[in-house]
Parts: C-alpha cells; structure tokens; sequence
C-alpha cells in the first residue's frame, strides 16, 4: 500500500519516469520515510502497552543478575534475523528496547543483526551464490551481532544514551508505577500509550527526513557500475575500500543483493562484495542520522567503529574461505 502510494505520487501525481534519477531518488523518500514513521508508530505503541503490562523491571533484573552465558546476545540476533528491517526500520524496535530498560549490549546485538540478516536475502543468497555462501553470509551476520552485542555491553556506555531517550525511560517508568499503584484499566492508559507513541514519532521526524534524504539520493544518483570498477582490481585494500564506499548508500539486504552478483560477475571478490552488503545495511548514513537522536556522537562512533572492524575482519576472512 506504502509502495502504491509513494508511485501514484511520485510517477502519477508528480509525472516523473521510473527510469530518471530524479524519480527513483523521490520514490524511494516518500516510500521510506512513511514506511520508519508509521513503524515506528506503532512499535512504540505495542512497547508502550508491553511495558503497561509485563513485568520489565524482572526482565531487566534477570537480564542483568542472571548468568545466561551468552545467550541472551544470541536470542537478540536471532532475533534479529528473523526481522525484514533495515537499518533504519531497525531503530523503532531498537527504541523500544531501550525505553524498555532492556541491557544495552542485548539491544545492541538486535541492531546489529537486523539489518544485516533477513529470510528474504537468505533465499536470494541461496539461489544466487549457493549453500555454503548463504550459510556462512547468515552464520556470520548473526555471530557479528552477538560478538558486538557482547564487547558494546561491557564498555558501559548507558550514559550515552541522549537526554530524550532518558527523559522517556523515567516518564514510562513513573507512569507505570502510578498505573499499577492505581490498577488503572486498559481502556484508560491508551489514550496515554497512544500519545507517547505520537511524542516519539514527532521527536524523530526532522532525523528521518533527514536520513531518508540522504539514502534517497545516493539510491538514485549513485550508478552501481561505478562501485564495481572501483573494487573489481584485487588490491589489500580492497575490503576496507568497500566498507568505507558502502557507509553513504543506504538499501535493505534484500535490495543489494542483486547488485552484489552484479559485482561479483564484474570481477568483484565474493569477500569484498559481501563486505560492501554489510556495510550498506548495516553503517549507513541514515541510520546514523536517526542515532544521533537515540544516542551521543562519541557512542555513535563506538558503534560503527566496533561494526566496522569487524566487517572488514570478515570481509578479508571470506576472500580466503571462498
């Protein structure tokens, strides 16, 4: 219904060729950006009722007291994987968690792996490049997600967290106590749940434009020959080169997968271009415009720096093994 409205607008209302840059830039905008808000909306109602009603704070408790060797990093990327969201579509759940009291690290192991692992890529995978690609693509996506999950975690870094997630996290923590101290019916913390959603939704609006803004462009003007001629030479310093061409694009997994075997079939290492996927999905621009929102700059770049080295340790790792 998204993808109707935004090619009625874009390709009726507003006349422009599916086939100009200027057209697909505008498609692709509108078709993000109502797609983040409306998710985002509604992910945060659902936490908001979640937290009304389930016991967050023994959650929280047991997440943080209890030894559960690791697999509380391999539920949130599993997790993960089983959601189709990129990067941004990724950050609505991720605010959720957050707002939740959910361990930072955990939350962080979603992040991760969201973007970067999905059912529909991993067929497309399966099809395009074959069993043994496709599961050490997946495996790896959801083992980068527990390792940093799990390094993130112990830097202690909560206090990065913006002013505005705080500030939500005390208003939904107060507000539940007053709602269980007066056993307020369901009926009647809607009309509350329901306007926080708003509040969050409204909060990160100018960050979505933004970010959409800037994925739209270097979806639509930005030719995918130009990536391949670049990275089809088999130097060092290829995979670093991916990752750091990769960071301004901005596409679900699903999306780069077909351009992935376009470079590969030019020359491409099958490393470099899984490198480069990851590093689309996973560090876009974007999703660190809708960050900055969330989180500080200097956990901002924690985050991308950890996910980096790690995709470019991987990216070399395939090279090898394939």
């Amino acid at each position: 219904m998204i993808q109707q409205f935004a090619d009625w607008l874009v390709y009726g209302l507003f006349g422009l060729s599916a086939e100009s840059h200027l057209g697909v830039a505008l498609n692709f905008f509108f078709y993000d950006t109502l797609k983040i808000l409306i998710l985002l909306f509604l992910i945060s109602g659902l936490m908001g009722i979640v937290n009304a009603y389930l016991p967050i704070e023994k959650l929280r408790h047991f997440l943080t007291t209890k030894k559960l060797y690791g697999l509380q990093y391999f539920f949130a990327s599993a997790f993960g994987a089983i959601t189709p969201f990129c990067s941004c579509s990724s950050i609505p759940l991720f605010i959720g968690f957050v707002k939740g009291g959910i361990p930072l690290g955990v939350t962080f192991a979603f992040l991760i792996t969201s973007p970067l692992v999905n059912e529909v890529a991993i067929a497309m995978f399966l099809g395009l490049f074959g069993l043994k690609t496709t599961l050490i693509y997946a495996g790896s996506g959801i083992l980068l997600g527990m390792v940093g999950g799990f390094i993130l975690g112990k830097l202690n870094l909560e206090n990065n967290l913006s002013d505005w997630v705080k500030q939500i996290q005390a208003n939904s923590e107060k507000e539940n106590e007053e709602w269980e101290s007066e056993h307020t019916p369901f009926i009647k913390r809607l009309p509350a749940i329901i306007e926080e959603a708003w509040g969050i939704v409204k909060g990160v609006l100018l960050y979505v434009i933004i970010g959409i803004a800037i994925g739209a462009a270097m979806h639509g003007y930005v030719p995918e020959n130009f990536f391949a001629e670049v990275l089809s030479a088999d130097h060092w310093y290829g995979v670093p080169l991916a990752v750091i061409l990769a960071v301004p694009m901005y596409a679900n997994a699903a999306g780069i997968v077909p351009v992935i075997q376009v470079f590969v079939a030019k020359g491409v290492p099958l490393g470099t271009a899984i490198a480069f996927m990851m590093a689309v999905v996973g560090l876009s621009l974007p999703e660190a415009t809708l960050l900055k929102k969330v989180m500080n700059m200097k956990l901002i770049g924690i985050f991308f720096g950890v996910i980096t080295l790690f995709i470019i340790v991987l990216g070399y790792l395939f090279n090898f093994i394939l």
